[in-house]
């Protein structure tokens, strides 16, 4: 341990001191402008710094200071000036930050978390299915991936989810691993998550249409789920192993039915309120009326104030935001990599490749990379996509990429879903990954298929 720690500050220094240095401007008058393909041994040289912050991240180093030290790495190779780069340090950061839709989104998912929205709609069904305990485990499937698609955030519902799944049926391998693949599809393809904006931001594809373009995708992967769940608790015979929380127990069913309101609302506005708008050719369902009308309907149907609801909101905010200005600052080191050459080289090598599956291979990658690393699937994206781009992929395609390293990153120790479901089921993270390999593995078999056929 002490000896990773004086390696990671040496590196550290050296870099910091690298930046001090003058540094001729090499290739072009801005960060973000056009760089010729490079060729021969500067082609292998461009994409050294990328190799260096994969190599970090597999070390568990922070994404930033693994950019840093990549995005050192490129300055010294493609002759960026100092000027340059403190240019693309501040163009980055608001340019994630105005990713404004899932941020809005998101907030407001985590007020309907916080207000108990998704705790009485899992006490209702219970009560309604009368002992049909694999129903119930492919609600709990189904409800994990609404809270994650709502919110974008697969650990903040898994967190919610996974205890309230434990307390009822135990740890089902089939129900966690069920789990995992829904977080998945559904935060990479969610309107309110960091990885659509990151995707939206690189590809230049509005979030909106990227989302559409991936709902039938992330519907088929959530309907394996819940199958997967339903078989798993019908094959082993599952039991209700625990009461219900002693907070709902009280109410009757009126009263919690009341309490869903807000997230039926919210998911209905997210899922629903685009078709409705082309449908009636009028912008009724916009981010503004459903976050102020599902805020209101949290005021209505739950226990909170109407200032205790706003705050749940701004509150919920917080979550998006910290790590939208950490992939902020990630994607300036990036694109300094970006300007030496190096994902232009590495997209004529790929092109090189039978047209049919360079998508698949794109997916593959992010897949292998997502095992590792899946602690930063944002940070992940931003070292995949740009090949993506120089390619010319679909938005379809965009999504398969983005998918894969989603499932990849479910097969990852350090991954902060995975964690909250160790945590939640009360098993070593081992355990969780061990029981996820067979149906995440499936799953990813599945959408190599999807990537060949529609890619």
């Amino acid at each position: 341990m002490k000896t990773k720690k004086y390696f990671l500050t040496s590196l550290f220094t050296l870099a910091m001191f690298l930046l001090m240095l003058p540094m001729q401007a090499f290739a072009a008058d801005s960060i973000g402008a056009d760089v010729p393909t490079p060729t021969g041994w500067y082609a292998l040289l461009t994409i050294l710094p990328l190799i260096v912050i994969l190599v970090l991240l597999f070390m568990k180093v922070d994404m930033i200071a693994a950019g840093l030290v990549g995005g050192v790495m490129a300055m010294i190779i493609g002759g960026i000036s100092l000027t340059e780069a403190n240019q693309a340090f501040l163009d980055s950061i608001p340019g994630m930050l105005s990713i404004t839709v899932p941020i809005i989104n998101s907030a407001v998912a985590m007020a309907v978390f916080k207000s108990g929205g998704y705790t009485s709609a899992l006490t209702l069904v219970r009560r309604g299915i009368k002992g049909r305990v694999e129903i119930f485990a492919a609600f709990i499937v189904l409800l994990q991936a609404a809270a994650t698609y709502m919110s974008g955030i697969g650990g903040g519902s898994a967190m919610v989810i996974a205890p309230l799944a434990m307390a009822a049926l135990g740890a089902i391998p089939e129900v966690i691993a069920a789990m995992s693949i829904v977080s998945a599809v559904s935060f990479t393809t969610s309107p309110a998550s960091l990885e659509s904006g990151i995707v939206s931001k690189l590809s230049g594809i509005p979030v909106a249409d990227y989302v559409a373009e991936m709902r039938l995708f992330t519907l088929g992967f959530v309907i394996l789920g819940i199958a997967i769940a339903f078989w798993g608790a019908k094959r082993r015979k599952a039991l209700f192993v625990g009461e219900e929380s002693s907070e709902f127990a009280g109410m009757n069913n009126k009263q919690l039915f009341k309490m869903t309101i807000p997230a039926i609302f919210l998911l209905g506005s997210v899922i629903l309120g685009p078709i409705i708008n082309k449908a009636i050719s009028y912008s009724l369902f916009t981010p503004l009326v459903y976050t102020m009308l599902t805020v209101f309907l949290i005021f209505l149907c739950t226990k909170f104030t109407l200032n205790k609801s706003l705050e749940a909101m701004v509150d919920g905010s917080t979550y998006i935001l910290t790590r939208l200005f950490s992939v902020g600052i990630f994607l300036a080191f990036i694109n300094m990599i970006g300007q030496t050459g190096a994902f232009a080289a590495i997209s004529n090598v790929a092109s090189q490749a039978p047209t049919a599956i360079v998508v698949p291979v794109a997916v593959l990658a992010g897949i292998l990379v997502g095992i590792p690393a899946g602690a930063y699937v944002g940070s992940i994206l931003t070292l995949v996509l740009p090949i993506a781009v120089t390619l010319g992929f679909s938005p379809v395609a965009f999504g398969f990429v983005a998918m894969g390293v989603g499932l990849g990153s479910q097969l990852s120790f350090v991954n902060i879903t995975m964690q909250a479901l160790s945590s939640g089921f009360q098993i070593p993270i081992l355990q969780v990954v061990k029981g996820n390999a067979k149906w995440v593995g499936l799953s990813m078999a599945i959408l190599l298929v999807l990537s060949l056929i529609f890619g």
